[in-house]
């Protein structure tokens, strides 16, 4: 069984235990104390057959703030803790369960440093790979969604933070992973983090952006705009590309932009603008170890036994 506290911005529209409840709508973006926190506990994962666990119970939930049980765990978690932000077409048992997943397979490496806590944010994305009448209205309702979490995304890092540095000063790392939407999830957070007026902070040792569903440019913006600001956040930040990623040559086609984990961002070989002791450029067009179609093009970072290695590697 598997453990994962997680906070949504989704609107409860019935009992908090029941996962049915968590619906795609959002809470009030202006209201951080709406956001829901609370404590899964998930089933384990068939990782050879690629299927998630199912969420067994679901307990501890608060407004605005972690129970002091969660706290208690996140602050002193025995091991690295790791902060799960998922992308596209996730209903919230989806992001859940993936982030068990993600947990597993993690622990399963053989990396000591990849054994982690785990925690997840849930933006409220509907869960929907095909929009009527247009296939893409699905997904620009996705995206509407994921960048009007940014606020909440916010407050959670800052509800995190407390405990986080406590976890850390008991020898434990941090570790972001943030998967394709939930890139621009994280740079409207990334954002509204400086607008309201925070500092700095060690919030990640690491950030991966794992087939960033984000604007190519998204580093070279004005601070802190996008994701700018994100090198304030983390003290390295690890970008996964793949030029053979069939979802993202999508989006590129919709948002008529390159995105981020197509090829990395503008000027990425520039060791000026991108120290290689502050960013880690991971190209993984080559990785061909997995059953490949168009939903595993995106998937590669938990798909591709060769790039999960890397990924606990450097967690190592």
């Amino acid at each position: 069984m598997r453990t994962v506290h997680f906070a949504t911005n989704r609107v409860l529209t019935g009992p908090a235990d029941q996962v049915t409840s968590y619906s795609p709508s959002a809470v009030s973006p202006s209201d951080p104390t709406a956001v829901t926190y609370g404590t899964a506990f998930v089933e384990d994962a068939g990782l050879d057959a690629d299927t998630v666990g199912a969420i067994k119970s679901i307990n501890n939930v608060r407004q605005g703030q972690f129970s002091e049980s969660a706290k208690g765990d996140l602050s002193d978690p025995g091991r690295n803790l790791l902060v799960f932000v998922h992308g596209f077409d996730n209903t919230f048992e989806n992001a859940i369960t993936r982030a068990a997943f993600n947990q597993q397979w993690l622990e399963q490496s053989g990396v000591p440093a990849a054994s982690t806590a785990v925690v997840a944010f849930s933006w409220p994305s509907a869960g929907k790979l095909i929009g009527k009448p247009l296939p893409s209205l699905a997904y620009r309702d996705d995206q509407r969604r994921a960048g009007l979490s940014g606020l909440p995304l916010m407050t959670f890092f800052a509800n995190l933070q407390p405990l986080i540095d406590a976890a850390r000063s008991k020898g434990n790392r941090v570790f972001l992973l943030a998967h394709s939407m939930g890139n621009w999830a994280l740079q409207a957070a990334v954002e509204s983090w400086f607008v309201h007026g925070n500092g700095d902070a060690l919030l990640f040792d690491e950030a991966f952006l794992a087939a960033a569903d984000e604007v190519h440019n998204t580093f070279g913006t004005t601070p802190p705009g996008r994701l700018s600001g994100l090198s304030r956040l983390a003290k390295r930040i690890s970008i996964y590309s793949s030029q053979r990623d069939e979802v993202l040559k999508l989006s590129s086609a919709v948002n008529l932009a390159r995105r981020l984990g197509q090829n990395g961002p503008d000027d990425g070989t520039n060791a000026v603008l991108f120290p290689p002791a502050k960013y880690l450029m991971v190209d993984c067009s080559s990785a061909n170890d997995y059953a490949f179609d168009l939903a595993s093009s995106h998937q590669y970072y938990r798909r591709s036994p060769q790039v999960r290695a890397d990924i606990a590697k450097t967690m190592g």
